[in-house]
């Protein structure tokens, strides 16, 4: 069989288009029309002569051919990087380490990828934990970045985005509607999700009862699955088995939250300076709540 060379330019575009989810959001990452994007694909798919994308449960997924395929584009991708700042004598090396709570892991690995992407000399560190014990860390030089849930114990930072928050219940239960209220819900002083909920429910005088009690939104999401209780999320962490609530469930409404993205103190190193460009242009999508 001839071989022919593989073209750079459409298998970024299948990359952006599996890392992103779909052939809008790829388009508008890449800055083409949603047509280009598809034409992109089509022509990889007959210049390899494989279907590599399907339609799953109405998302799209990598078929067999499509997943060995994202495997080789991804390293010539990184190598053509590589080779261009090396020839412009401008590429970065180092590390930057970033922290994250588990809560927004979700919808930050498209921009923690493209930024490996364009700058592959930087290695990349990510730590998960808890907003407030991030910033600590961030303040201590420990991280030299992190994106949390803006807290009122630890103000400051760069808001980066809001987020509206939802109450949510198992799929195929009605935990909404036992008195008093049971709730899954973080520990107290530590999570403004908890504080947010609690304000609530006490401006309407609504009862309550904290049912469930986890730093870790795996364990309150299996909480409110089986069906235990309620809980308050973002609609970036929903899952599977969820629902979101609301008025027409007696439920009060819920005021939004704030990203805020916080650097160590000192003048930051570029590959820290790079990443923090990079996360500003990515989540940097503020709207009222």
């Amino acid at each position: 069989m001839e071989q022919r060379p593989l073209d750079l330019t459409l298998l970024r575009t299948f990359v952006t288009v599996v890392d992103s989810g779909g052939f809008t959001a790829a388009g508008d990452a890449l800055h083409l029309a949603q047509s280009t994007v598809s034409a992109h694909l089509a022509r990889l798919e007959e210049a390899v002569g494989q279907q590599l994308l399907r339609r799953d449960r109405r998302r799209l997924a990598t078929t067999t051919k499509g997943e060995r395929l994202l495997v080789h584009a991804r390293r010539m991708l990184r190598q053509n990087a590589l080779a261009w700042q090396e020839l412009q004598e401008e590429r970065l090396a180092g590390k930057v380490r970033l922290g994250v709570p588990d809560d927004y892991v979700g919808f930050l690995p498209e921009s923690l990828s493209e930024f490996e992407g364009r700058y592959p000399g930087i290695e990349l560190e990510v730590t998960c934990g808890l907003s407030v014990d991030l910033v600590e860390r961030v303040q201590a030089g420990q991280l030299d970045l992190a994106v949390v849930t803006r807290q009122p114990k630890s103000p400051g930072g760069e808001a980066l985005r809001r987020e509206p928050l939802v109450w949510v219940g198992a799929a195929d239960h009605a935990a909404e509607e036992r008195d008093p209220l049971p709730l899954a819900l973080s520990r107290a002083g530590i999570c403004v999700f908890r504080e947010r909920a609690l304000a609530a429910l006490e401006a309407t005088g609504q009862q309550w009862r904290i049912a469930y009690t986890s730093t870790s939104l795996s364990g309150l999401q299996a909480a409110v699955r089986a069906g235990l209780a309620i809980t308050v999320l973002t609609p970036s962490m929903l899952e599977p088995g969820l629902r979101t609530l609301g008025t027409e469930q007696g439920l009060p409404e819920l005021p939004g939250v704030e990203l805020a993205l916080h650097r160590s103190p000192g003048r930051p190193s570029e590959p820290a300076r790079q990443l923090f460009a990079t996360l500003q242009e990515r989540l940097g999508n503020i709207s009222a709540s």
